[in-house]
């Protein structure tokens, strides 16, 4: 059964259309709309599965409101209903079931009623219901993996797009906010069309790994509630926020992280809107390390806090406090050589890149090196 709503805001297109989908069996008219704020009021109390939507309305046009509709449910199927052909493109790339241009005539519209019903006697099956996880990485190159097999994206667009979604995840980010980001140099009403194409391909490449619904539009903003998945940056994220020191139990979570940490957030991929996360990320691995070495000088772990320390240096190679820590515990050791070859490397770095000499206290302390040498 086709149980449909129409919203137009024409009352006299609406009750054509209405009178003609009279004329099918199989097909029930729900309720019509003039306005397609009122349908957004009812929504919740109605059962439907087709909308036919007018392209061009006050308030909120079809191409939104399809939008909204598909984020609350991905099943329902979308038909077009517009005087003009300009919008042809943009509503198929949108994943529409079909276009239908007024005047309606009886043979199209009966072609369109055939496509519903075979769309509509497919039965999508969830995958998610092996309890597999979608498995992210977002440090040095982003891959999503499923079932160990890489997500393939249809364009890098619809790829940077959901690294967007996850970036700020259960955010609710304003659809111009998107265009801005993504499409900066495009004019707005094709950026517009591009954003609708991606989030189309975006929702059917979770919906194959059966993940729906997990991309919600509401006040002309958008938000993603993904859940049932692994992320390294969202886990050092949930280990900084939970925990303020390093214990035996939580230690080995510590370590994964700082594995996982092969390189700057999204690094590989250049987008430049993740940079100021990525110093943000960078910050946070940083301030784990400085936590395991508290929690190893503890435990006297002298094999961990070197490797630790020299995992710092590299994270923060400009950090003099980073520097005199590994000296300092190269001394305690009896690695001078290491010692003078960490004091050297830095200090190259420094007149290099910034133009700077070692501070007067990490002279003294290399100095101290130089000393117990001889």
């Amino acid at each position: 059964m086709i149980r449909a709503i129409l919203v137009d805001d024409e009352p006299l297109a609406l009750q054509l259309l209405a009178h003609k989908l009279a004329t099918f069996t199989g097909v029930q008219v729900v309720k019509t709309f003039t306005n397609p704020l009122h349908l957004l009021d009812d929504i919740q109390d109605l059962s439907f599965n087709v909308a036919f939507l007018d392209i061009s309305m006050p308030g909120m046009d079809g191409i939104d409101l399809a939008d909204h509709l598909l984020s609350i449910d991905p099943t329902i199927k979308i038909v077009f209903v517009s005087a003009y052909r300009d919008y042809a493109i943009q509503a198929f790339e949108l994943n529409s079931i079909d276009y239908l241009l007024k005047p309606l005539k009886n043979e199209r519209l009966e072609n369109t009623i055939a496509r519903l019903t075979h769309s509509l006697s497919s039965v999508f099956v969830p995958q998610t219901e092996s309890g597999e996880l979608l498995q992210i990485q977002c440090f040095q190159e982003f891959i999503v993996q499923y079932k160990q097999e890489v997500v393939k994206w249809k364009t890098i667009k619809i790829k940077e797009l959901f690294a967007f979604f996850l970036t700020y995840h259960k955010e609710s980010i304003h659809r111009d906010v998107l265009i801005e980001t993504l499409w900066p140099d495009t004019e707005y009403a094709k950026a517009k069309i591009q954003l609708h194409t991606a989030l189309s391909h975006l929702r059917k490449t979770l919906e194959s790994l059966g993940f729906s619904k997990v991309i919600v539009f509401t006040n002309q903003s958008y938000s993603m509630k993904l859940s049932n998945f692994y992320c390294d940056a969202l886990e050092m994220e949930k280990l900084v926020q939970q925990h303020t020191v390093a214990t035996g139990s939580s230690i080995d979570s510590f370590k994964k992280s700082i594995r996982d940490y092969e390189g700057d957030y999204l690094e590989l991929e250049g987008y430049d809107w993740s940079y100021t996360h990525a110093e943000r990320m960078k910050r946070q691995a940083i301030q784990l390390l400085h936590l395991m070495i508290s929690y190893y000088r503890t435990a006297q772990d002298t094999t961990h806090i070197q490797s630790s320390l020299e995992r710092l240096i590299q994270l923060d190679p400009y950090s003099e406090q980073a520097l005199q820590q590994l000296l300092t515990h190269y001394l305690q050791q009896g690695k001078r050589t290491e010692a003078i070859k960490a004091y050297h490397h830095f200090k190259e770095k420094l007149i290099e890149e910034l133009g700077i000499s070692p501070s007067q206290s990490t002279n003294k302390l290399f100095n101290q090196v130089l000393c117990d040498n001889m």
